[in-house]
């Protein structure tokens, strides 16, 4: 099951096989109970697979604006950055980042985010404690009540723990997401963020009512094992690596997810050594990363995916598109009923896809200097990818050949401007929505998992 902030969706599996037993979709029921919307999937699992009645329910979750994460941190450039890093990777929307000491107000500016979770990070371990203690005193003595998850210093975190625990502040302790320069550590943060998101995010949402019968605990918070994008990057990490060598994955993967508000993108890739570790001035890149672009999608941000799509060369006929685009913001329900609106829908998807892939990656260009004409890079290099996979609905419910053309346009051997996006990918699209399934089976079936991600790229399990 996946609640997500449009629709829910759900997937009858075969651990056994890991074949795709049948698949259903309803809107997703804020307005009520979220559990509606599970209802009515259910009746139409069982409509075609009376065993869908007592299946195992494993569920991911981004209704109610999904999880909401800030970052506070040393410095903008290092530590606060890798904090960021590590909070996309985790499934969350970053609705903030802080660097240096939280004044009344950064406060104030923290606050106004409406974080669901506050990622506390800075300095390396045994190094600089004093603006990570000072950031835990100021939370402290707001008593701030949201879940704070502390991945900085590990030598001053019995004091940040000590300061939080007198607040009564809910808080988690993980290890160092910068252990030290030139060292970037994202998953214990990650599973610490994802804990906080089941602890404490689900139930404070109050999106349904009903109580397991069987323990008395919410239904809704028993069903839930993360956050959709988490999930999903756990699927994406399975789909390009595999379990083993007799059950490998499909290489170097990325996946891009067109909503209505955001476009997610989803890479695991092997780094080159050289591009390991902690630039000077940034992080450098990770094998497994997320980014989310909140300006970028269908319905809800399409003014602006229409102006970045312009600005990057992407969309053309700028008064027509400008005009589509206002009609489906003033509509987020808007189906298109005619080959204009169709051929409008699938400009605004080029225009997501190019952009958020262009964040995503880095650029190659050319520089000189002293030492005579050389190549920078920046960002991550998605030009030896693999497989690019296409998923959201402008995606599953077009022809073929829309997807086609769609992802077509962010890859090539001579992309302009030296972005680093795919040269020669194999392109294909999630249409039965299985990442998010796999994601939820990774961890106790495995071989299931792999074997419905196999099916995915037409590989044999």
């Amino acid at each position: 099951m996946d609640f997500g902030s449009t629709f829910t969706k759900a997937a009858l599996v075969d651990v056994g096989t890991g074949e795709l037993l049948a698949s259903a979709d309803h809107r997703t029921t804020i307005d009520t109970d979220v559990l509606d919307g599970w209802d009515a999937c259910l009746a139409q699992l069982v409509a075609v697979d009376p065993r869908a009645a007592g299946a195992e329910v494993l569920a991911c979750s981004s209704a109610g604006g999904g999880l909401r994460i800030a970052v506070v941190g040393n410095e903008a450039l290092v530590t606060a950055e890798a904090g960021r890093r590590v909070a996309l990777s985790s499934g969350g929307r970053v609705v903030h980042v802080a660097s240096g000491r939280l004044t009344r107000a950064g406060l104030h500016e923290l606050r106004a985010a409406r974080p669901d979770v506050v990622l506390l990070v800075g300095g390396t371990d045994g190094g600089n404690a004093e603006v990570l203690l000072a950031c835990a005193t100021t939370l402290a003595r707001a008593r701030w009540r949201k879940p704070v998850v502390v991945a900085g210093n590990v030598d001053a975190q019995p004091e940040v723990a000590a300061l939080l625990e007198a607040s009564g502040t809910p808080h988690v302790l993980a290890d160092n997401v910068v252990p030290q320069i030139g060292v970037l550590a994202p998953e214990p943060a990650r599973a610490a963020i994802r804990e906080m998101f089941l602890r404490h995010v689900i139930g404070g949402k109050h999106l349904s009512r009903r109580a397991d019968p069987s323990t008395g605990t919410g239904a809704f918070l028993r069903m839930v094992r993360g956050a959709t994008p988490d999930v999903v990057l756990t699927a994406v990490e399975l789909l390009a690596g595999g379990l083993d060598g007799e059950r490998p994955g499909a290489g170097d993967v990325v996946v891009v997810d067109v909503g209505g508000a955001t476009t997610d993108v989803h890479s695991v890739i092997e780094l080159d050594p050289e591009d390991a570790g902690l630039a000077r001035e940034v992080v450098a890149t990770v094998p497994v990363s997320r980014t989310v672009e909140g300006d970028l999608g269908m319905r809800w941000s399409a003014v602006h995916t229409v102006e970045e799509g312009l600005a990057a060369g992407l969309v053309e006929d700028a008064d027509r598109m400008r005009a589509a685009a206002g009609v489906r913001r003033a509509d987020p329900a808007f189906l298109p009923g005619s080959e204009a609106e169709r051929h409008d829908d699938e400009a605004i998807a080029t225009a997501a896809v190019g952009v958020a892939l262009r964040r995503h990656a880095g650029r190659s260009q050319v520089a000189y200097s002293s030492a005579g004409r050389v190549v920078e890079r920046s960002g991550k290099d998605l030009r030896e990818v693999d497989l690019l996979v296409g998923s959201g609905g402008v995606l599953r419910n077009n022809p073929d050949e829309v997807a086609e053309r769609v992802l077509g346009s962010v890859t090539g051997e001579d992309v302009p401007g030296g972005w680093q996006l795919p040269r020669a990918p194999r392109t294909l699209v999630d249409h039965d929505y299985v990442l998010a399934a796999a994601g939820l089976l990774a961890p106790t079936h495995p071989e299931a998992a792999h074997a419905l991600l196999a099916r995915l790229r037409g590989a044999t399990a």
